[in-house]
């Protein structure tokens, strides 16, 4: 099943981390949140990618154009350009990443009808470029297959950002937990699988973003299921963020990292 990752956005609320690079380009580790997030759909068996490009997206295509230099020690002789000696071999080599230039300004539903070529006539994997997390992705596909709708969306619980705490009547604390995940309700994680009869809901026009009018007309039909992920889930949306998911990966706790 191919995988199409949104990465066309202008990522404002997290300028002041990176503003010369899409958001998806942006590293934890070493590596664009991108590829870890590729990464994880590889673990899976899945290794065909689709990219819905928009701002910055040269920069985007020059880190797969240039793949192994980006990825890999080498050796280059300045005389000769063209000898270059690759130190190490790439477990990545058996991806194929489709790019597609989706419109500087559009929203996410047209970017993703802008790739329907691409998909064909089978179902899809659809993700944010700005989100990890530690999903079943066997379990999803099999969820989504044996629902019958068109689209499938993880449901998570998001991350709280203040402390909880419980008390007795007479004002003693018995319990307190330090930014604990929301108790109550689901939010969109992104995580989608989708039927090609998505497509029919989709159209080009630029302003149509894929969470409002598409997904409603799905919802008014019952034609929209909902997998629930309890587990680690995190967007990338501000430097908070950032720095919470460069602090997993340095202190080997990075619940997505499982290749």
């Amino acid at each position: 099943m191919k995988t199409v990752i949104l990465c066309g956005g202008y990522g404002t609320r997290i300028r002041d981390v990176a503003d010369d690079i899409p958001k998806p380009m942006i590293p934890v580790g070493r590596f664009p949140i991108l590829w870890h997030l590729m990464k994880y759909y590889s673990a899976f068996g899945h290794t065909d990618f689709v990219l819905c490009l928009g701002y910055k997206g040269q920069v985007i295509k020059d880190f797969f154009l240039n793949y192994q230099a980006h990825t890999q020690d080498f050796t280059i002789s300045l005389d000769n350009p063209d000898e270059i000696q690759f130190h190490s071999k790439n477990s990545e080599l058996n991806w194929k990443v489709t790019l597609v230039d989706t419109g500087l300004d559009s929203m996410t539903g047209s970017r993703v009808k802008k790739i329907q070529s691409f998909v064909e006539d089978a179902p899809f994997f659809l993700t944010y470029g700005d989100g990890l997390s530690n999903i079943d992705l066997t379990a999803l596909e099999s969820f989504h297959k044996s629902k019958g709708k068109t689209l499938t969306v993880t449901g998570v619980r998001p991350p709280g950002r203040f402390g909880e705490l419980r008390a007795s009547v007479d004002g003693i604390v018995t319990e307190f937990n330090e930014k604990p995940q929301a108790s109550d309700g689901l939010i969109s994680g992104g995580f989608f699988v989708c039927e090609p009869q998505i497509f029919e809901v989709l159209d080009n026009q630029d302003d149509l973003v894929f969470e409002q009018g598409p997904v409603r007309t799905l919802v008014s039909r019952q034609d929209m299921a909902v997998y629930r992920h309890d587990g680690f889930w995190q967007c990338m949306d501000t430097a908070r963020d950032w720095q919470l998911l460069n602090h997993l990966l340095q202190a080997n706790q990075a619940p997505w990292k499982i290749w």
